[in-house]
Parts: structure tokens; C-alpha cells; sequence
């Protein structure tokens, strides 16, 4: 996929013609993918991109935390002398917000449409535990199946909670495990068996079936969508 650099509307000639071609150009891309339902990296991406522009707008000497994801110590000082020459440069930055005001209405909608997609996509998945699941569901495993698609893809998960000044949030990590195709002896519920017997350090593990009803591209879409409905389905249930 076509990336946009972290400083892109800065970088280079801050001419407002040139970035909005390439900012269209990248759009484009963000709107093909969209387009056949791949949601990711591309709307995480837009998403960074969107919320970078609005982090400029409301202040303009652009600390550190602005890009929490993206900086490294080595970048911060550069990227602050960067921001305040600009700050200092007047017609510059009327060129930026320019920049930033046409940018941020144009992805806009690029935002909403993958929105659309990603509930569209979670309103056709269904998620059931297998068998008995333990208090503290949070290590497993999930089998995910596509459509009606025979294979099943497995993998072993591990819920996260981080936290920052203000709020908790849970994650989830996973490890593929393997592969296998769906039939009348081979059940989520048969597999869970075996990787009881296979797997000694997880003697009672959670176990769910995650399965949507329509095919989607798997690693684009369906899977980071069942990742995310997981995590909300465990801790609503817990």
C-alpha cells in the first residue's frame, strides 16, 4: 500500500497543489482497498493520519506525545525544531493549515466508508464458546472460519490490559497454531480436546468459535475483526 510519511504535510515543498495531489493518490489507494473489503492497515493508517492533522491544528509546536506511536528518542528534538521554524514562518504556516483543513475534510468520508465496512463485517460474525468456559477466560484459544469455507484457522490468544493517566484498555495478542478442515468428526469442539492433550500448560483453557457467515479477505479484514469482537465479547461476558 501507498504510505504517507508521519510528517508528510510539512515535508518537502509545503505547496498546497503538490500535497493534494499526493494526498488524492493515497486516498485513491485507501478507497481501492476499501473497495474488495480490506480494512487493514489501510483504515488504521488513514485513521494515525486524520488524527495526526488534528494534533497540529490544536497545537502547533508539536510535542513528543503526538506521535506516541510512530517517534523514536532519537527523532523528538529534530522534529520539534522542525515544527517551531515552521510555527515562526507565517506564510508557511497558512500553506499547512490550507493543507491540513482540505486533508482532514477529504478523509473524512475515507474514515467513515472503512467504519461502514468494519461493522458491517462484525454484524456478521458470531461468537460461541466451546464447551465450558473457565472464570478467567482470558487465555485461549479461538478457531476462525471463513464463510463456508472448511478450513479453520487456529490460534492461541492472550487478552491484555494497559493503561494510561486516564482510562484501561484491553488488548489481545495471538500465536497461529494450525490449520484444519471442518467435518463431521472434526468439530471446534473435538479440537478442543486435542489441544487440551497436546498442550499440558493450558489444562482448561477458554475456547470460542468465531465464525462469519460471508467470505472476507482474512488477513485484511476478518481476522483483525475478530480479534477486536473477541476482546469486547470476553469482557462484556466477565
Amino acid at each position: 500500500m501507498k504510505e504517507l510519511g508521519i510528517n508528510w504535510f510539512i515535508e518537502g515543498s509545503i505547496d498546497f497543489e503538490y500535497k493534494k495531489y499526493v494526498l488524492l493518490d493515497y486516498l485513491q489507494e485507501i478507497n481501492r482497498h476499501f473497495d474488495k473489503s480490506k480494512l487493514y492497515p489501510n483504515l488504521a493508517d488513514l485513521i494515525f493520519h486524520f488524527n495526526n492533522l488534528l494534533y497540529f491544528k490544536k497545537n502547533k509546536s508539536m510535542m513528543q506525545q503526538a506521535f506516541p506511536q510512530r517517534l523514536t528518542k532519537a527523532d523528538v528534538e529534530a522534529v520539534k525544531l522542525t515544527y517551531q521554524k515552521i510555527v515562526d514562518d507565517d506564510p508557511s504556516m497558512q500553506q499547512i493549515e490550507q493543507i491540513i483543513s482540505y486533508a482532514l475534510q477529504k478523509m473524512d468520508p475515507a474514515i467513515q466508508t472503512g467504519k461502514e465496512i468494519y461493522d458491517f463485517v462484525e454484524s456478521r460474525l458470531n461468537i460461541d464458546p466451546v464447551g465450558i468456559v473457565p472464570l478467567m477466560p482470558y487465555q485461549g484459544y479461538f478457531s476462525l472460519r471463513n464463510g463456508k469455507d472448511r478450513t479453520n484457522w487456529i490460534y492461541e490468544y492472550q487478552i491484555t490490559i494497559f493503561e494510561n493517566k486516564d482510562d484501561r484498555y484491553r488488548g489481545i495478542n495471538i500465536n497461529f497454531i494450525e490449520t484444519y478442515e471442518q467435518s463431521i468428526t472434526k468439530t471446534p469442539e473435538s479440537v478442543k480436546l486435542e489441544l487440551i492433550r497436546r498442550n499440558k500448560y493450558m489444562p482448561n483453557p477458554a475456547v470460542y468459535y468465531v465464525h462469519s457467515d460471508i467470505n472476507f479477505p482474512l488477513e485484511q479484514t476478518l481476522l483483525p475483526v475478530a480479534k477486536r469482537s473477541l476482546v469486547k465479547y470476553i469482557s462484556s461476558a466477565a
